[in-house]
């Protein structure tokens, strides 16, 4: 198998705090690698530094097979072929095609060769026909899908993404995960994305390294990480409507899982004995009073926490459990609610995911 990035032993301090701890991590050619955990993990510090735009305080870094010397003359050759892709996308205020283009002009790409290896990529990321559209006008996740392409005519031999799908609706979120996919897929790209989405970690990767305080703790297969719900991944997946609790079946196929406080999650999966429980806070509808749907899952509590996410606003609902919500701001502001307000929260059977 052959490693297209290396960390030995790597830590990074600034100034008197230490944002990643003697990490070891090993990126295979051609794999989809997941960097999991909560925010502060250290998981953005490792993408710049396997991008080349921080250089550690202590350890090695390779790149495809040789030793990176971040203060010498080799530099430019990983910097040319590993490229990062910021949570926050930076698009210039011109076309999508001149802004996909950029790279390949600075690098004197001929001017015959430019638009094929731009129609190419918007292709591949599921933006064909936008070339002469405005950057800055597209949705959030278009403006993603062009800063990939924009990585991709490079031909770089990696894609770091930190937190690709952060803040998107679930529609395009799901379609920057199968672009992500198809890149990986059909060209070949080993890709090293940080996020702090379990789902999104375990459906989409080949390998997950978790991480917590600047440490990576553990790192496999999603089956192995997931199977076994180790305390890493148990304690930082609580933040995220995680719950153990007791299945018992139930007759009408379902399961019934108890995760106490008088709170039972209905799920469509068959299981029975002591599991893990998962609801992503974009799967609970929150309303102020009772609603006729076809929810198997339907609880009344209390606001006890609100978070202002700019266009988003992150509530902590306790039901007998404290269970995050996720809305839009117009939809909080038109429900009026603040702290302490009763509302219901309601997700389908389906939507509650067995760990």
């Amino acid at each position: 198998m052959t490693i297209t990035a290396e960390l030995k032993n790597v830590t990074k301090v600034y100034g008197n705090k230490t944002v990643l701890e003697n990490a070891s991590l090993q990126v295979s050619e051609g794999e989809i690698l997941a960097l999991l955990g909560p925010n502060g993990s250290g998981k953005t510090t490792i993408l710049k530094i396997l991008a080349f735009i921080e250089t550690p305080t202590n350890g090695e870094v390779k790149f495809q097979g040789e030793t990176v010397d971040f203060k010498g003359k080799n530099m430019e050759k990983p910097r040319i072929q590993s490229t990062l892709v910021f949570q926050k996308t930076v698009l210039f205020d011109t076309s999508v095609y001149n802004n996909v283009a950029y790279g390949l002009r600075i690098r004197k790409t001929p001017k015959n060769g430019l638009g094929e290896e731009v129609k190419n990529a918007l292709k591949i990321v599921k933006l064909e026909g936008f070339e002469k559209r405005p950057a800055r006008k597209l949705s959030g996740g278009e403006q993603q899908r062009v800063a990939i392409a924009r990585a991709l005519v490079l031909k770089t031999k990696l894609l770091l993404l930190d937190e690709p799908t952060a803040n998107l609706d679930p529609k395009n979120a799901g379609i920057l995960e199968e672009v992500i996919a198809t890149v990986n897929r059909e060209m070949k790209t080993t890709i090293v994305i940080a996020t702090h989405n379990m789902f999104q970690a375990k459906i989409l990767t080949h390998r997950i390294a978790l991480m917590n305080e600047g440490k990576i703790t553990e790192v496999g297969t999603p089956a192995e990480i997931f199977g076994k719900l180790s305390k890493n991944l148990a304690s930082f997946a609580a933040v995220d409507n995680t719950f153990p609790g007791t299945a018992k079946p139930t007759s009408a196929g379902t399961t019934l899982v108890d995760i106490g406080n008088g709170v039972r999650i209905e799920v469509t999966a068959q299981r029975q004995g002591e599991i893990s429980v998962f609801v992503s806070p974009q799967d609970i509808i929150l309303s102020k009073s009772a609603v006729e749907s076809s929810a198997r899952n339907v609880f009344k509590g209390k606001i006890t926490a609100i978070s202002d996410l700019g266009s988003l606003v992150k509530l902590t609902v306790d039901v007998g459990k404290p269970f995050t919500v996720q809305i839009t701001k117009r939809s909080f502001n038109e429900m009026g609610l603040n702290l302490n307000a009763e509302v219901f929260i309601a997700f389908k059977a389906s939507s509650a995911q067995v760990l």
